[in-house]
Formats: C-alpha cells, sequence, structure tokens
C-alpha cells in the first residue's frame, strides 16, 4: 500500500528540485507539522487516502474549494476598493510570503507586474479586481456545494489557517490566488484523467467545468498584477498524485485543520460563507 504522506513529501522533491537540500528541507517540515496536526499522519493505511482514487481527489478538491471561498471573500473584504481602514501590514511577513509563491512560481519567472507599476504601492484593489474577487468567491462556494452535494465529497478540514500576509496588500492576496488557481488546475486535471481513464465521462467533464473557471480566477489574478493574463497556449500539468496539492498549499503556509508554517489565524468556513457576496450577474450556477 502506498503511503500518502511518501507521496506528500516526493511531489516537494520533484517541485522543489532546483532549490537548495535546506529549502526542501522546511517545507517536508512544514507539511509533515500540519499532516500531523490535522490527524493525515495516522490516515497513512486508509485506502481512500492511499492513492488517486475518485474519492480522494472529490475530498481534497472540496477542501481546497473551503480554502478559497475563504481568501477570496475576506480578500474582498480586507482590501477591496470599497473596505475601510487600513489592514495590518507585516513587510517581513509580506516579503516572505512573496519568496514562498515566487517559489512556488518558479522562481523570478514573469514577476514583472509590479515593476511596470500597476500596483505600486496600493492599499486597496481597484473596482474592476474587486468585483472579480467577489465574483470568484462565490464560484468557489458553488463549487464546494456541488462536490459536497451532488458528488458526494467531504472536507478534510472547514477551519482552515491562512497566512496575515496574504491579505496584507493586494499584491500578496493576487499573488496567492495566482498560485493557488494554478494548483486547483493541476488538481481539477488529476481528477479529469482518472475519471476518464475510469469511463466516467459525466465526472470527467465535470472536473474540467470546475478547471475551466479556475483558468479564468488564475488568469484575471495575473492581469490585475500586470502580467500576461493569457499566458498559457494548454493549462500546465505539474504533478500526478493528489496529494501534492494538498503539500503545496501547505509550503505556502496554509493549514488545514491546524496551524500553518506562516504568521497568521484560522478561518471558519461556515463563517464565513455566510458572508461570501453572491453577485447577480453571475450565472451557469450548476454543472452541466
Amino acid at each position: 500500500m502506498t503511503d500518502p504522506i511518501n507521496l506528500a513529501y516526493q511531489g516537494i522533491d520533484r517541485e522543489f528540485a532546483a532549490e537548495s537540500a535546506s529549502t526542501r528541507r522546511r517545507f517536508v517540515q512544514g507539511a509533515a507539522a500540519t499532516l500531523g496536526g490535522m490527524g493525515m499522519l495516522g490516515l497513512a493505511a486508509t485506502p481512500a487516502i492511499a492513492a488517486n482514487d475518485a474519492q480522494t481527489i472529490l475530498d481534497i478538491a472540496a477542501t481546497a474549494e473551503v480554502l478559497a471561498t475563504i481568501v477570496n471573500t475576506v480578500g474582498a473584504e480586507r482590501l477591496g476598493s470599497g473596505a475601510r481602514g487600513r489592514g495590518r501590514t507585516d513587510a517581513r511577513g509580506v516579503a516572505d510570503l512573496l519568496d514562498n509563491l515566487g517559489r512556488l512560481l518558479g522562481g523570478d519567472r514573469d514577476r514583472r507586474g509590479d515593476d511596470e507599476g500597476l500596483l505600486g504601492n496600493r492599499a486597496r484593489l481597484d473596482e474592476v479586481t474587486t468585483r472579480n474577487i467577489r465574483a470568484a468567491a462565490r464560484h468557489e462556494l458553488i463549487h464546494y456545494d456541488v462536490l459536497t452535494g451532488t458528488l458526494g465529497a467531504k472536507p478534510l478540514a472547514k477551519r482552515i489557517w491562512v497566512p496575515d500576509a496574504v491579505f496584507a496588500s493586494p499584491r500578496g492576496l493576487l499573488e496567492t490566488l495566482e498560485v493557488g488557481d494554478q494548483i486547483f488546475i493541476n488538481a481539477y486535471l488529476i481528477g479529469t484523467t482518472v475519471f476518464g481513464n475510469a469511463g466516467n465521462g459525466t465526472a470527467a467533464r465535470y472536473t474540467g467545468e470546475f478547471m475551466g473557471v479556475e483558468a479564468v480566477h488564475r488568469a484575471l489574478a495575473r492581469q490585475s498584477l500586470g502580467k500576461l493574463g493569457n499566458d498559457h497556449a494548454f493549462m500546465v500539468y505539474d504533478f500526478t498524485e493528489i496529494e501534492t496539492a494538498v503539500s503545496l498549499l501547505q509550503g505556502a503556509g496554509f493549514g488545514f485543520g491546524a496551524q500553518g508554517s506562516s504568521p497568521g489565524r484560522f478561518y471558519e468556513f461556515d463563517e464565513v460563507k455566510l458572508r461570501t457576496p453572491n453577485p447577480s450577474a453571475v450565472d451557469a450556477r450548476s454543472v452541466s
């Protein structure tokens, strides 16, 4: 039987192969602490967590949508064009977050957005970006509802640790969304592959529909950063084991049911979803 914790660690080694051994160890240590805190170390012998089986894919997807609903909802509240006051500023925390995200993005590749001055030192998102993020928050909640309702997914955690730096600046939020959406794209492509290979065309199409929306979210985040939004001719399929999605998010400082590796706080999904924006312009609210 395959050990899922080893799969996660192997995923980290692959994703950060160009980094130093000490950097890889830091991500592994953070993943180990979080997995242990959420009880996943004890699930190593559970068949449903041991491979890319359908239920594991759906459960991790639902967990990712919990995180995404929280980040988009709170991000729009804290940094949206109509928000009042200024969020907490932690220059070191923001720098560390951007450093982690830069590694997940592949070093300094295409980091020209800020250099071009689109964001500058703005404390708030512009109106169009705010509208996009508010709509994305609703998309993610709808995805969660379909995953847990129609498809029978069960999230691994609904109490999520989010680094404070995510909500400290527009750039921190937008780069978090860019990286997170790329991880979600890859995760849903795993689902499409697994369901397709199993002959379940309907489920494969569902994950394709989810993936398409995440690709739009990524493009809009990049555009708001001053980067080329439609930079990919094809969606990128970097990892093939669904547990890698969890380890990568943990590497960025998030925690699932336990404290993450970066300074932050817990957010309760069942509380946040009650105030998730619900723009009337959001349509196609069910899978085809």
